[in-house]
């Protein structure tokens, strides 16, 4: 008599694109022992937060062409021509000039990324993979029973287990002053609550691509851009907003970078270091990944073939001296003439089809650095935090030309500024509506500026351990705070007396960093008070593992993050 097989029950939770990177690991796994079940907040899967209208309007692009996508069942190139007719003339695409190279409007590629989620559960049917999508479906807890490895999952209604659940939840700001003080906004998302008709002065928090989104969509709705005879664009009040503009507030009082021609589309290069190669130097090195290393090797060695000239002239310094030489520039010029300069740099640079080499490279050491962090000593990871990030951050954030142009033609018409307000600047929200933005000048003087409305700006926040928002897990101390390791107890002992907060001292005597969020180890398992990791949860949801992954990239983190966890998987 023939024994029906067990099959393997796996939960992924949150349908948007690492939601859709998981699904896609699996059905093309070549194993049919499974059935998925899909928890969608949504009625709509593969969008997620970014390229759904809860993070973008009609005006929003992404940063990212079809070269630089990963493969998922068809390329954007092939699926721009199925669309129809009227959502084109909507997104104003013309197929005739359309190449891999350009972005697309974000709603669009939400649009994309929902078709290739319904591509990949036709593969999944016909190679006999069950799913199960529980569309508007919230996750209230996970739980996790030790002793039978079992993950229940539990929503308004219904409590299931599972024998794997990998937590894809994606983006989350969470409200802090929004809806309590009139004229705060903790996130400019969804950018439909922005579509505010105002005549006064906006601060932005950032200068960042979400403060980009935010500067978009308040300029519409209070004024209109024109093209004249020449293609130049330029931006004019509406009537009854003479007094509206915009003032970005940032640390460095720097504007992110412009987008050029990538030549190496997935942000992979066989030059990187291999887990090998840092398993081998971990050993030599009391078991920590020295930042110097990594920036010798994934960043510095690279350039002997590619640029030498580049080479010759960054090969001596060290990693602060190299931030200096490159933050120079731009310390030096003007942020929007600078904005100028390098929007005429990334124009030659698409035409000519040539890369801005180093500035790609930058991104490339970004990501080959982001998964092995954890390996980090706290000494590197400060220095990672506070050096070499802030110039990443600028350098990779890549901001789209029709973005560039718009900020451009703003800013000439005087309703777009920004202004530099270090690091010690505070946001002091008001009880009648608006707030106070405390800074220094670039003099030192202290400034006190009073604001109607306030839009927080800086990005996805990582978030702390306390903000985990599946209680059981932790509860049950299934979850632990990620941490790292001083090397040098001494310089542990130093920074824990001077009383820093995120410093603190073990049972043993050892010194560790608190950064944010949990504790994983490589393959995204949640890792207990123990120290112990979890066969059978995963999280990919990059607000809660931002310590131990500091620059996640994307889609191409989605990519890179699902294969680890199919492999570690046991479905075969």
């Amino acid at each position: 008599m023939k024994t029906e097989e067990i099959k393997k029950q796996i939960a992924i939770l949150g349908g948007g694109p690492s939601g859709l990177f998981m699904y896609k690991r699996l059905v093309e796994s070549g194993k049919t022992n499974f059935e998925i079940d899909i928890y969608e907040r949504k009625s709509t899967l593969g969008a997620g937060m970014p390229y759904s209208p809860e993070g973008a309007n009609d005006e929003h692009v992404t940063n990212v062409s079809d070269n630089e996508t990963p493969g998922i069942v068809n390329s954007v190139s092939e699926w721009i021509l199925t669309v129809p007719a009227e959502v084109l003339e909507r997104f104003a695409i013309d197929l005739e000039r359309f190449t891999e190279y350009k972005v697309l409007p974000r709603l669009l590629f939400g649009y994309y990324l929902a078709d290739q989620f319904k591509l990949l559960q036709l593969k999944g049917d016909e190679a006999g993979i069950t799913t199960r999508v529980h569309y508007k479906s919230n996750v209230l807890d996970i739980s996790y029973n030790e002793h039978e490895k079992e993950v229940w999952v539990e929503t308004v209604t219904d409590k299931k287990k599972f024998d794997y659940v990998v937590i894809c939840t994606g983006h989350n700001w969470p409200v802090r002053y929004e809806g309590k003080v009139k004229g705060y906004f903790d996130a400019p998302y969804p950018p439909s609550k922005l579509l505010l008709k105002l005549n006064h002065a906006v601060a932005i928090k950032g200068s960042s691509l979400t403060a980009i989104d935010a500067i978009r969509t308040l300029a519409r709705e209070n004024g209109l851009f024109t093209k004249d005879e020449n293609g130049n664009l330029s931006f004019q009040n509406h009537a009854e907003s003479p007094d509206f503009k915009m003032i970005m507030h940032s640390r460095s009082g720097m504007l992110p970078a412009v987008r050029f021609h990538l030549e190496d589309s997935h942000l992979n290069n066989s030059s990187l270091l291999t887990e090998e190669e840092i398993e081998l130097h971990r050993k030599s090195n009391d078991g920590f990944l020295s930042l110097d290393y990594v920036f010798q090797k994934d960043f510095k060695d690279i350039f002997q073939d590619k640029d030498p000239k580049f080479y010759n002239r960054i090969k001596d310094l060290s990693i602060e001296d190299f931030v200096v030489e490159m933050m120079e520039l731009r310390e030096r010029l003007e942020p929007f003439q600078l904005l100028k300069a390098e929007y005429v740099q990334a124009e030659k640079s698409i035409k000519r089809q040539e890369s801005v080499y180093w500035k790609e490279m930058l991104a490339v050491l970004s990501f080959a650095m982001n998964h092995p962090a954890k390996y980090l000593s706290a000494e590197d990871m400060q220095r990672l935090q506070k050096v070499l990030m802030p110039l990443i951050s600028i350098v990779i954030a890549f901001v789209p030309q029709k973005s560039c142009v718009e900020l451009l033609a703003l800013h000439h018409a005087g309703v777009l500024d920004i202004i530099p307000v270090g690091a010690e600047s505070s946001v002091e929200p008001q009880t009648d509506g608006g707030i106070v933005y405390h800074f220094s000048d670039e003099e030192n003087n202290p400034k006190s500026v009073y604001y109607e409305t306030f839009v927080d700006c800086v990005g996805q926040p990582h978030l702390s351990y306390a903000d985990f928002p599946f209680k059981s897990l932790l509860s049950q101390k299934a979850i632990t705070p990620a941490k790292i390791k001083f090397k040098s107890n001494e310089v542990g002992h130093i920074a824990f007396s001077e009383g820093n907060t995120s410093i603190e001292k073990d049972s043993t005597g050892s010194y560790f960093l608190s950064v944010s969020g949990i504790a994983i180890n490589d393959n995204f398992q949640i890792i207990d008070q123990y120290g112990a990791y979890n066969e059978n949860l995963y999280i990919m949801a990059v607000p809660y593992i931002g310590g131990y992954n500091p620059d996640y990239s994307g889609l191409d983190f989605c990519e890179a993050a699902s294969l680890r966890i199919l492999n570690s998987m046991n479905i075969s």
